[in-house]
């Protein structure tokens, strides 16, 4: 089994010698970041997680403020850092740097694949979403696993237990954040449908490689008007200039 992390820094790899950041936005919920590759600007996000509380608890990280001094590989290789909000910011850098094959993707919903996959079936979400109400009225079954259960979720410790028994899995892109994706997906049973969700979800077939079958993640397609949403504290619906893709196993 495949750590992802480490291999979409691989992949990328390239992309970053050639590419100079020009842009890094800490929203209250999104993170942007940027870079100019072969004479475009091309951005890419992430969930912002930890805000704040690593910076009063005096966690180890880049200098706030001089992030751009930083060359491309140093800042999406910050995915790797222990801060979630550092890792925030290498996530969407990667984003930024990744090479996306549309002819690999659909424009549909995350949630409409999940719902076609789990009607009447044993269903595990990893992540607390919009369209569980809808899910619960079709799965056979549903356990969601939240780190801030809410009524009727079961607490991320129970991953070990709920996992293996489902039919369909569908886990935040978050938990490439907290480093939690990797054990998470070696929980799925090999003939379980895995999904990946959400814009901090990185379109590249190394989630395949890791045992994924389909990837809903965001692609920016206008970097100035992403870049302002979330530079003014917009929640995902508020941003424009993103397209919703879903990448599935070939």
């Amino acid at each position: 089994m495949i750590e992802v992390i480490p291999s979409l820094l691989e992949q990328i790899g390239d992309r970053a010698r050639r590419a100079e950041p020009v842009d890094v936005r800490i929203g209250a919920y999104w993170t942007y970041a940027a870079v100019a590759l072969d004479g475009h600007t091309q951005g890419g996000l992430s969930s912002t997680l930890g805000g704040g509380i690593h910076h009063h608890a005096g966690a180890p990280g880049p200098e706030a403020g001089r992030l751009l001094d930083q060359d491309a590989g140093s800042l999406a290789s910050l995915a790797k850092h222990p801060s979630q909000l550092w890792a925030s910011v290498g996530l969407a850098t990667i984003n930024a740097l990744l090479d996306v094959d549309e002819s690999l993707c659909t424009e549909v919903n995350a949630a409409d694949v999940i719902a076609e996959r789990g009607r009447g079936a044993c269903v595990a979400v990893v992540g607390h979403f919009p369209f569980i109400p809808r899910l619960r009225q079709i799965a056979g079954e549903l356990s969601v696993l939240e780190l801030r259960p809410r009524e009727g979720d079961l607490p991320a410790e129970a991953a070990a237990d709920v996992l293996p028994q489902a039919d369909v899995v569908a886990i935040t892109g978050t938990s490439l954040l907290n480093q939690t994706f990797d054990g998470l997906v070696q929980l799925c049973r090999p003939d379980a449908f895995v999904v990946v969700l959400g814009a901090t979800t990185p379109l590249s077939p190394v989630l395949f490689e890791a045992g994924v079958d389909a990837i809903a993640g965001t692609r920016v397609v206008d970097p100035g008007c992403v870049a302002l949403a979330v530079s003014q504290g917009a929640t995902f619906r508020q941003i424009r200039g993103k397209r919703l893709l879903t990448m599935f196993r070939p």
